[in-house]
């Protein structure tokens, strides 16, 4: 069993990261960032985004296993305090994996030829840097509409608790393959119009965004954020790619999102 480390920077953290990598070494496992089995990251949801976007050209043989430090989160499920346990079941691990749906965006800019392609674990967003972005919508290479507003939001099942979610998305359970979209501040009157709604983009088919000006836009994939020009297309469709999560304990996803967004308000409900 090859292991590797990914943390973030805070002073509990790596703290933590001593305690692991000593207790594994005792254990017999083997230290391997470059080409690891399993990928062990400390810190919280955003220490895991960096590892999958270090590791996304692995993702076949590296499955994930997140402890966090600090807020409960969605992709991890180990405490500070369990690492003699996290240890153990990396000892006796017997490939026991849960895998959820990645997001694929490929981009097409003036001038070039191919395509860049990127793959998101959580969303991508296109926004507009000075004004109203405006931009054709299709559905499977079909006309939809044409926006106007702030801009869009393309996630994943376990994306759409996040940005997603604030921006009037769905919660959607990532065994469910398919992709959203949601948007941002859309300008709906008596002569613009749009479906103002969340859509939910099945696996068979994808979604494409034309803007009609090409320069000025910010594109984000998950926490990465880059500043685009000459943009002729974007489209998204559900990746082939999917992440793996080393689950030797598994946290029931609505019991995740219960205690992410309802947890102690509810208790003091009752």
């Amino acid at each position: 069993m090859r292991v590797g480390i990914v943390s973030n920077d805070s002073e509990k953290s790596v703290a933590l990261v001593k305690q692991f990598r000593e207790t594994a070494l005792q254990a017999g496992l083997t230290l391997d960032n470059k080409n690891p089995d399993v990928v062990v990251t400390v810190g919280g949801d955003g220490t895991l985004l960096s590892a999958f976007h270090r590791y996304a050209h692995l993702l076949n043989q590296v499955r994930f296993v997140g402890v966090h430090t600090g807020h409960l989160g969605f992709y991890t499920d180990w405490r500070d305090y369990e690492i003699e346990e996290l240890v153990q079941s990396l000892v006796r691990d017997k490939g026991e994996s849960v895998s959820y749906p990645l997001l694929d965006v490929s981009a097409i800019y003036q001038g070039r030829k191919e395509p860049a392609h990127f793959l998101a674990l959580n969303e991508s967003t296109i926004k507009r840097l000075d004004g109203t972005m405006v931009c054709d919508v299709y559905i499977k290479d079909e006309f939809f509409e044409r926006f106007r507003g702030d801009g869009m939001c393309i996630s994943t099942p376990t994306g759409s608790t996040g940005y997603n979610k604030s921006v009037g998305g769905a919660v959607i359970h990532p065994r469910i393959n398919a992709l959203q979209i949601a948007e941002i501040a859309s300008i709906n009157n008596r002569v613009f119009r749009t479906l103002s709604s969340p859509m939910i983009i099945p696996t068979d088919e994808w979604l494409t965004l034309r803007p009609v000006t090409s320069e000025g836009f910010v594109l984000t994939i998950d926490h990465l954020t880059s500043s685009e020009k000459n943009i002729v297309e974007l489209s998204y469709r559900v990746a082939k790619e999917r992440i793996h999560f080393a689950r030797y304990r598994h946290t029931h996803f609505w019991n995740r999102v219960e205690a992410g967004f309802i947890g102690a308000n509810k208790q003091n409900d009752l």
